[in-house]
């Protein structure tokens, strides 16, 4: 049923997908009461969104304000719009000017001299943990490496990380998952001072530049990029080190073992990386507003309309993936999966993502090579509207 479509529900985080199955086939596009949005649910249409800037608008799609309270949007001021400037919440020209100035940072040969870096943090970490023969995989193993070096990308200090960690993950609650009032408005507070921290990164790299991301987003400032232009990049690949791809990466280790496919022999490792986004997405989807009334399946989206383009769907479609439920690590077109976006909106970061899950892997399966899951714990994903994430992996080698 169209009224059980509810993104921000547990089993929908977890396993919703013979229920998204039904929708494909019988209500392809249809109005979500529960999410105040239309939802693309079958592959092509999503794919066809993603490629149609001019109908499918990201001017403003980031910006979930809409869910926050009239008290909290008060104490937010001018950051309830957070993200408004944001290269993935904007469309063209704003987005072409954006999107050439983080290139120059994410460059095939920046992103494979932070390889190394990567595998030493692993190991690194390794070297602590191994002993132990036991762990929580989402707070002990998934997180440190990634928050690590996406700390030395961007230039924040390493005293600094935990702080940030902490207020990166404020600020994906306040705007990205649903909130009772009271919690909005503690989120909130959190927000402030982590924008406030980010506003002095970047003062401090104007005055005395760094090898790092900010110093170089800094010194366009004027030319290329505004002051908010830069922060908000800064924030959102804060997210996507300290949040997205451990995430992913919890959700990989979960599913290769409950496969029976740990560990995955090196010359799998790449594939299965695609494979498990594919069939357990960290991104749920993505917004975008209707730039005209746009007909699609017999239904109407009114113009302005809320649109979710639902990449989870899009997944496991059995028209592009055969066989969509059943895990395959050597898919042939595995890679083809919408998490990363497509068009002019493909995720700017997903070749370092892709390194980073790969490298992980590809350490913990050598180091770890016994790992499995803890007997008798139930597994549990956090609420969000557009991501999935596990709050706990007990894990056993």
């Amino acid at each position: 049923m169209i009224e059980d479509f509810d993104v921000g529900a547990a089993w929908h985080v977890a396993a919703p997908y013979a229920f998204l199955a039904g929708l494909r086939a019988r209500t392809p596009v249809f109005k979500s009461e529960h999410l105040g949005a239309y939802v693309l649910t079958r592959y092509a249409d999503v794919r066809a969104a993603y490629s149609d800037p001019r109908r499918f608008s990201s001017r403003g799609s980031l910006t979930i304000s809409r869910s926050l309270t009239r008290a909290t949007r008060d104490k937010l001021g001018e950051h309830g719009s957070f993200l408004s400037s944001f290269v993935a919440n904007v469309d063209p020209p704003d987005h072409t000017r954006l999107r050439r100035s983080v290139s120059k940072a994410f460059t095939p040969r920046a992103v494979a001299a932070m390889e190394q870096d990567f595998r030493r943090l692993n190991e690194d970490l390794l070297d602590r943990l191994a002993p132990r023969g036991h762990a929580d995989f989402v707070t002990d193993l998934g997180h440190e490496p990634s928050i690590k070096l996406t700390a030395r990308f961007i230039g924040v200090p390493e005293a600094d990380e935990a702080f940030v960690q902490a207020r990166v993950k404020d600020w994906f609650q306040l705007f990205l998952s649903p909130q009772p009032p009271e919690r909005q408005l503690e989120l909130a507070g959190g927000f402030l001072t982590y924008l406030d921290y980010v506003d002095r990164l970047v003062a401090a790299r104007a005055k005395d530049p760094q090898d790092d991301f900010t110093s170089l987003m800094t010194s366009l400032i004027g030319d290329e990029l505004t002051h908010r232009e830069v922060v908000e990049l800064i924030s959102t690949i804060l997210l996507g080190g300290n949040d997205t791809v451990p995430n992913q990466l919890g959700n990989a280790v979960l599913r290769l073992l409950r496969e029976g496919v740990w560990p995955v022999p090196p010359a799998l490792v790449a594939n299965a990386v695609e494979e498990c986004m594919r069939i357990d997405g960290a991104s749920l989807g993505s917004f975008r507003y209707a730039a005209e009334d746009v007909t699609l399946h017999g239904v109407t989206i009114p113009r302005a309309a809320l649109v979710l383009l639902s990449t989870d769907s899009a997944g496991h479609d059995e028209s592009v993936f055969p066989d969509p439920e059943r895990f395959v690590i050597d898919r042939p077109n595995a890679s083809e999966h919408l998490v990363f976006g497509y068009g002019i909106h493909f995720c700017v970061g997903a070749a370092l993502g892709r390194l980073q899950l790969r490298t992980a892997l590809e350490v913990l399966g050598r180091r770890l090579p016994r790992l499995r899951l803890a007997p008798g714990q139930d597994i549990t994903y956090r609420r969000s509207i557009v991501g999935r994430g596990l709050t706990s992996l007990l894990v056993e080698w």
